[in-house]
């Protein structure tokens, strides 16, 4: 298949994002929310399991939670919303139907920018979840035998649900719009979000659209609903339940291949909904796609409307957190950090706290600190930023840490202030750059004072030009040939010369001070 073919059909993309919300207890009952149960059918009651008689009473934390997301996202938050019954059969959904939201949501509209584009949102609605299936077969039960169980602890727990306009147009748009929303979840406090315990999941609405013309512009929304081709979209295909933004991408990249590929060769896209099989790389076949009158929607007749004042609208919207934009131009501006840095910063809640408190352990020390012990002769005479310097820590050893142990910044052993003091080390020149690594990674693993270890591996730099001189000319006598070579001009000599005076002061003399005295002694004493 050629691109130029390739390019005849547009990617038209929507996207049905779930995250499961962090309330103590459960949506429409008081049996405890918590992801991280491995017992199974233990957070159960006769609410959340439907038994007859049974009456829910709706989770006022779970509503606030949604209405936040929605004003964080730009969104319109209606005075009236209500619930309705959401009627199919499966095995994992106890009452027969599903509470969810249909007609009324709690959120209308908003928009997600991600790489400049607006992402506009349709809608978010509050519903409960399902339990969860788990398929078991082979020895562990009879000889060819398969069984399912089920288990309902995840049954009923409250369930945000955010549905875009067909506006994205690749699988690299669903992964960043993916990621951005997760950022905005975390920052709320409105969900843990995470996939792998499976409170995120993404489904994509995918279709291709026919483009006359392969160099023509893929049109907007707003040109597509202008066109008098009532095949603009195409027929659409749903892939359900993608636990990750990565098998996301890699889905709708697939799936615009293989369907280019049944329309070039004349046939025709069938609607329905396809699972993503991560290990083959490559979307299945599931059922035929049901459609909203299918689910016979209803007004849930045993929950009333809700009536949401604008009091309790403007409460919420002055209690949302910074979010991750924000922050970002304000971690660039108050902080002067750059940006490329301030964004790997705030991608995640817990590590852009971590930097703050860290920098305000630093501050104090930059008021009180004369200019002239702040001033580095290792750094060009440049006084340090040590906000800058604590960013480039953080998201260089410090992050290459985390990752290389599989630890959360919550449970890193440097403490903000061990932090600081560290930088403060750095920033009056007395260890050398090679040496803070070491004592750096030292911290990471033990917990340590930065002030211990620097003691006890004997690590401050020596700054004393007499005790220096003695080793540098002791290296320059046992070293003719380098130093003649750097008189003709060679300065890899230089170096090499360099690195003999640190290998003999075990990294801990003053690189900057090291070359001063070695050229001077070439140049001055020793013509």
């Amino acid at each position: 298949m050629t691109s130029e073919k390739l390019a005849t059909y547009a990617p038209v993309i929507g996207l049905e994002i779930h995250a499961e919300l962090n309330t103590k207890t459960k949506m429409f009952c008081d049996s405890l929310n918590d992801p991280d149960e491995k017992h199974p059918n233990l957070n159960i009651c006769p609410v959340c399991m439907g038994h007859p008689g049974t009456l829910p009473v709706i989770n006022q934390e779970a509503v606030k939670k949604v209405i936040q997301v929605g004003l964080a996202l730009g969104g319109e938050i209606p005075e009236f919303s209500q619930f309705d019954r959401k009627n199919y059969f499966y095995p994992d959904l106890p009452k027969g139907y599903q509470i969810s939201q249909y007609k009324y949501p709690l959120v209308q509209g908003g928009v997600l920018e991600i790489g400049g584009k607006k992402i506009r949102i349709t809608r978010i609605h509050l519903e409960e979840d399902a339990g969860r299936l788990i398929h078991e077969g082979g020895p562990s039960t009879s000889p060819g035998r398969q069984a399912s169980l089920v288990d309902f602890n995840r049954a009923g727990r409250p369930l945000m649900e955010l549905v875009t306009e067909p506006d994205l147009r690749s699988g690299e748009d669903v992964r960043v719009f993916g990621e951005k929303l997760q950022q905005i979840l975390r920052y709320v406090g409105a969900s843990n979000a995470d996939m792998e315990k499976g409170e995120m999941r993404v489904e994509v609405n995918i279709s291709l659209r026919q483009i006359p013309n392969p160099k023509s512009q893929i049109p907007n929304k707003s040109e597509i609903q202008n066109s008098n081709d009532p095949n603009t979209f195409g027929t659409k295909v749903e892939i359900k339940n993608i636990n990750s933004f990565k098998y996301a991408e890699d889905a709708v990249n697939y799936e615009i291949k293989r369907q280019t590929e049944i329309l070039e060769s004349g046939g025709k896209i069938v609607q329905e909904t396809r699972g993503w099989n991560e290990r083959k790389g490559e979307s299945f076949s599931q059922r035929s796609k049901e459609e909203s009158h299918d689910y016979r929607y209803f007004p849930e007749p045993d929950l009333p409307p809700l009536n949401i004042s604008r009091e309790l609208v403007e409460e919420l919207k002055g209690s949302l957190r910074e979010l991750p934009e924000a922050k970002k131009l304000r971690f660039i501006d108050e902080y002067g950090i750059d940006a490329k840095l301030a964004e790997i910063i705030v991608r995640e809640k817990a590590l852009a706290d971590y930097f703050e408190s860290v920098v305000s352990e630093v501050k104090e020390w930059e008021a009180s600190t004369p200019e002239t012990i702040k001033v580095q002769p290792s750094a060009g005479g440049q006084t340090l930023n040590l906000a800058r310097l604590a960013a480039n820590f953080i998201t260089g050893d410090f992050l290459k840490l985390l990752h290389e142990t599989s630890a959360s910044v919550s449970e890193t052993l440097i403490t903000p202030e061990n932090f600081g003091e560290f930088l403060t080390y750095l920033a009056e020149d007395k260890i050398s750059s090679a040496g803070a690594k070491i004592v750096f990674e030292e911290m990471f693993r033990t917990g340590a004072d930065p002030s211990e270890i620097i003691r006890d591996k004997n690590m401050l730099q020596v700054k004393d030009s007499s005790e220096l001189e003695a080793i540098i000319k002791k290296i320059i006598e046992a070293n003719p040939k380098p130093v003649d070579d750097y008189k003709k001009g060679a300065q890899n000599s230089l170096q090499f010369l360099m690195g003999q005076v640190m290998k003999e002061t075990k990294g801990r003399a003053n690189p900057k001070m090291v070359q001063d005295l070695i050229q001077k002694f070439i140049e001055v004493r020793l013509p």
